[in-house]
């Protein structure tokens, strides 16, 4: 690896920003898989995971939804991407919660 500092920093911002997600989610009413990742798995405690998913991308907004296996087919995994995409996301799931 060339630059570990900029890969070390790299990884600090996202987990920052998925930790801040998960925080913001919970907040929301989802229940979200603990993560190492750059990704979350989060399902809402009263909203079907692929109608979420739909009313999402009305708003631009893609999020994967997995039909199967059965036992993550109410979850929906996000990306872990800027501070602004996650404001994005909150705000539209905002809107449509």
């Amino acid at each position: 690896m060339q630059d570990v500092a900029h890969f070390e920093q790299t990884c600090q911002k996202v987990i920052a920003t998925r930790e801040a997600l998960v925080r913001d989610l919970t907040a929301l009413g989802f229940e979200v898989l603990p993560s190492g990742a750059n990704f979350i798995f989060a399902k809402h405690k009263t909203h079907d995971g692929a109608e979420l998913t739909a009313k999402l991308r009305e708003h631009n907004i893609i999020v994967r939804h997995f039909k199967s296996p059965a036992r993550i087919s109410n979850y929906l995994r996000i990306t872990i991407g800027t501070d602004q995409q996650s404001k994005q996301l909150i705000d539209a799931l905002t809107v449509v919660l």
